[in-house]
Order: C-alpha cells, then sequence, then structure tokens
C-alpha cells in the first residue's frame, strides 16, 4: 500500500454531496482496505462487490466507487457512513481511469495485442526485438512480466489496480518500451481502459472462452474494443489480414480514425511471400510495402513468421526503422511453452511442448510442425475442466486430422470428472489412445517415438501445475518430458 495521499477529486472522480476526502490506496477487494481506502464495489458474475460496502467500511473506506446497482445494494451500510459514494455508469471503465492516475505513470511506448491464439508469442516477439535494439523492453501477460524487469502475474491481463501498479512500478525501473497481451476478459472488464496505447494488434479469431462470452458475437465484441474504444485514435492498427476477422477488425480501427497496418500471406503492408523449413527452424522471403527481404528464424513451425512478422509490424508502428527490426528477426526465441524444444531421444526424436489449448491452435500447432518432421507425428492433447465444453470433440478432431498418432489425457480437470471430459475428447478422436495419468501419457508418447519422429505435448505449456478439484498439484510438461526421455534413453543415474 503507498503512503501517499490525495483528494478523491484529483482521481477524475466526483462523489455525491460535493464530498472530496483523502485517498491513501485503491482496493476491489474489502479485506485490503485500510483507513482513507478508495473501494471500488464491482459488479461480479457471481456476487456483487456492494455486499461488502459494510465491511470495507469498518476497515476505514473513505470512499465508495460503485454503479446504481450497488449503490442500491449498500444503501444502508452508506447511510451510517461519512464515507463519499461515487456512482458511475460505467465503474470498471472508471475503475481502470482512477487507477492510472493513482499509479501515476507507464512505460513511455506500450503496445497490446488480442486474438484467440499468438498473444504470448507476439508480444514476447515484440519485446525481444526492443531488446535487440538496446531499448529495455517488458512484456506482461500469461508468462508474468518478462525482460528487462521481472515480476509474476496472476492473469494475462491483470485487474487495473494491478495492472497499473505494474506500469508504475516497470517505468520507475528504467522501462521505456511494454508489450501487454488483451485477453477477451480483460478487455470486456475494461481493465485495460487507463492505459495509452502506442499500438495495438490483432492476431486471429477462433472458439475459445464460450463458457464466459457465451456467443462468438460477445466474443468478437470483447476482442474488437481494443481497436474500438482502447486505442487512441492517433494510434496504429496492426492486423493479421489472414483471418476472417482481420477485415473486419482493420475497418473498425480505420472507422475510429486510427493508422492501419496489415500483416498477411496474400496480401498486405508486411506480406509474407515464402518459407523454406528445416530441422531446426526456418528461411522466410517477406516484403514490407513493396521492398523484399530474406531472413532466417531460428523457431518451429510455419505461423511463428506470422507471429513474427505481426510483432516486427508493431514495432515499425511504434516508429522503428524497418530494417533495424528486420535486422533482429535472427535473434528471436521461442516463447517458454510455446513450440518450445524439450527434449531430443538418442534416435533424434524430438519432443515439443505447446500451450494449443483450443481445436485451432492444436490443428495449427501440428500443421505447422508437419514440414519441420521427417517421420510420425504423435500428439497428446486433452481439455480443462469448467471450461468450454463444445470445444472439447473438436480438440479430438482437430488431433486426429494432423497427427499420426493421438494420445488423449488429463489437463486440468479442475472440479469435473476427468473420465468424462476424456471421453468428449475421444469423441472427436475414437482411434485416440486413452491414458488418463498425463505423466503416464507422456513416458507412452516419448516411448513410441522412432527415428525422424515428432511429439507434441498440447494443452499447458508454460504452466507448472495441474489443477485438479480445488488442489494445484506440481506438474511441468517439459520436466516430464525430459525426465521420460532420460529414462527411456538410460540417462537417469
Amino acid at each position: 500500500m503507498t503512503s501517499r495521499a490525495v483528494p478523491l477529486s484529483s482521481l477524475g472522480l466526483t462523489a455525491r454531496a460535493g464530498a472530496n476526502p483523502t485517498i491513501t490506496g485503491i482496493a476491489v477487494d474489502s479485506r485490503e482496505v485500510r483507513e482513507g481506502t478508495l473501494f471500488a464495489a464491482m459488479p461480479g458474475s457471481r456476487v456483487h462487490g456492494a455486499e461488502f460496502v459494510e465491511k470495507a467500511l469498518r476497515m476505514g473506506a473513505a470512499a465508495v466507487l460503485t454503479d446504481a446497482a450497488g449503490a442500491e445494494i449498500a444503501a444502508e451500510a452508506l447511510a451510517g457512513s461519512d464515507a463519499a459514494l461515487v456512482i458511475s455508469d460505467s465503474p470498471r471503465e472508471a475503475l481502470a481511469r482512477t487507477a492510472a492516475l493513482w499509479s501515476g505513470g507507464q512505460p513511455a511506448t506500450m503496445i497490446a495485442v488480442t486474438g484467440t491464439n499468438g498473444k504470448t508469442s507476439v508480444s514476447s516477439f515484440v519485446r525481444q526485438i526492443w531488446v535487440e535494439m538496446g531499448l529495455p523492453a517488458v512484456n506482461l501477460g500469461t508468462t508474468g512480466v518478462e525482460g528487462a524487469w521481472a515480476a509474476p502475474l496472476a492473469h494475462t491481463t491483470p485487474e487495473p489496480i494491478t495492472l497499473h501498479r505494474t506500469l508504475a512500478e516497470a517505468a520507475r525501473n528504467g522501462i521505456t518500451h511494454a508489450a501487454m497481451e488483451a485477453s477477451s476478459h480483460g478487455l470486456d472488464q475494461r481493465r485495460l481502459d487507463g492505459v495509452t496505447l502506442t499500438a495495438a494488434g490483432f492476431t486471429n479469431f477462433t472458439q475459445d472462452h464460450l463458457d464466459y462470452h457465451e456467443t462468438f458475437e460477445a466474443y468478437f465484441d470483447a476482442k474488437a474494443a481494443l481497436f474500438a474504444r482502447v486505442l487512441p485514435e492517433d494510434g496504429t492498427a496492426v492486423i493479421n489480414v489472414d483471418d476472417a476477422k482481420g477485415v473486419d477488425m482493420a475497418a473498425i480501427a480505420r472507422a475510429r480514425g486510427c493508422d492501419v497496418i496489415t500483416v498477411g500471406r496474400d496480401g498486405g503492408d508486411l506480406q509474407l511471400q515464402g518459407q523454406r523449413f528445416d530441422s531446426t527452424g526456418q528461411d522466410l522471403r517477406f516484403a514490407w510495402r513493396g521492398k523484399s527481404y530474406q531472413k532466417r528464424l531460428n523457431l518451429i513451425g510455419g505461423f511463428q513468421a506470422d507471429n513474427v512478422l505481426l510483432a516486427a509490424g508493431l514495432v515499425i508502428a511504434c516508429g522503428a526503422d524497418p530494417q533495424e527490426v528486420f535486422d533482429t528477426l535472427p535473434h528471436l526465441t521461442t516463447v517458454r511453452g510455446r513450440m518450445q524444444l524439450a527434449a531430443t531421444r538418442d534416435n533424434g526424436a524430438a519432443v515439443f511442448v505447446d500451450y494449443a489449448h483450443t481445436p485451432d491452435a492444436v490443428e495449427t500447432a501440428l500443421a505447422a510442425m508437419r514440414p519441420h518432421v521427417m517421420g510420425r507425428l504423435v500428439a497428446i492433447v486433452g481439455a480443462g475442466g469448467d471450461r468450454d465444453r463444445a470445444k472439447r470433440p473438436l480438440m479430438g478432431q482437430a488431433a486426429a486430422q494432423n497427427a499420426d498418432l493421438v494420445i488423449v489425457t488429463d489437463d486440468n480437470p479442475r472440479s469435473e470428472d476427468p473420465a468424462s471430459i476424456r471421453a468428449s475428447v475421444l469423441e472427436g478422436a475414437p482411434e485416440a489412445m486413452e491414458v488418463g495419468d498425463r505423466a503416464e501419457a507422456i513416458l507412452r508418447g516419448v516411448d513410441a517415438l522412432e527415428p525422424g519422429d515428432a511429439l507434441l505435448i498440447a494443452g499447458k505449456g508454460h504452466e507448472t501445475g495441474q489443477t485438479v478439484g480445488d488442489d494445484v498439484l506440481p506438474f511441468d510438461d517439459v520436466e516430464q518430458a525430459s525426465v521420460a526421455v532420460a529414462a527411456l534413453d538410460g540417462r537417469l543415474a
């Protein structure tokens, strides 16, 4: 908790009856309220934060920010208090902008990336390009804060208080450039509304998170908010126009008045013209506004070229010289848990770990690996519990249609019966092998590898735990792959 103390009005908020108390902190959790705190009572999916206003007032809250429904819920508690009341039609937006003013800073150059797949890779590649150019940079998202300054994060797009505290700390530590992931949840809940962006990127749009958004239209609208609302009118949108929704995103950005850089294989300002694959990477030929370049990428997977070029477009959108940007590409490294080489068997067969946890991501990952592999492709897939049930058979189908051997196993079953989840996945891959225990599934997958083969362990990527019920058990796909290879090739002491 910061020791600052400022008038409520300096945070852009106007309270009922002209009240203007001194604020010493901001909190969305009543347990974190201290004397002088502004308590943000936000509407939630299960319970309204206003249910905790009474507790917040007992803890010393000086003001409450909520909506009309919240004010009604907390009316009795507020009536017996001197706390100021701020009612907003859009309380989440108000909280985001208040958190930005409270934290008081962010890196001077900020970009955000949205899309179903590729956000982590693109934001990491943006950060890597900046670092190669000598700029102090970080990326924020699924893997935490990485780069010239590091910190853990609990969510892909943190809630506004955490997000702006993190950005301010990064700036105080000398970070001038930051790339962040913009999740559909974060955009829908207006967590990014206080961030000042220079540019924003769009990767692709496929099925995911329908347990939260319920419809494709709502899911798309959430992602489109990055260009329709968050990116300033003088910002630049960098759009993958190979994706069918990319054209719509570009139109939304242009309607707002933003500049647009298009990236694609069939055309665009930054066009991928050709790829040549080998066992350790690929050579790219691409053009930037008519001028052709050829560069080496030491990355597995054809789709990585799309991610890298989108990242390059974002860095160019922030004012960098294109030639300087392209010269960094051979130095880029894979993102942890994204098409990561986990282990290699003595016979040369390789084991990769990837975060692919949607049908499209599984299909894309396997299809992208195929040109690098002389032998068979083996895939290990599963599906998470308490999440979109409709995609489970599609996960199995994507694996069955693109791999030579499929093993269906547990991912993060959470509160559901693991066997029922596997059964749903197997509907799409009826010929697949079923091995519930994930460690055993990895061992069997590695054991099946012959010279020239490759194994993709999909679903968990960088994660170091497996959620079963209410417990998070230690589990790392990369570590398990290494143990399996060591055991089968006799490397264990």
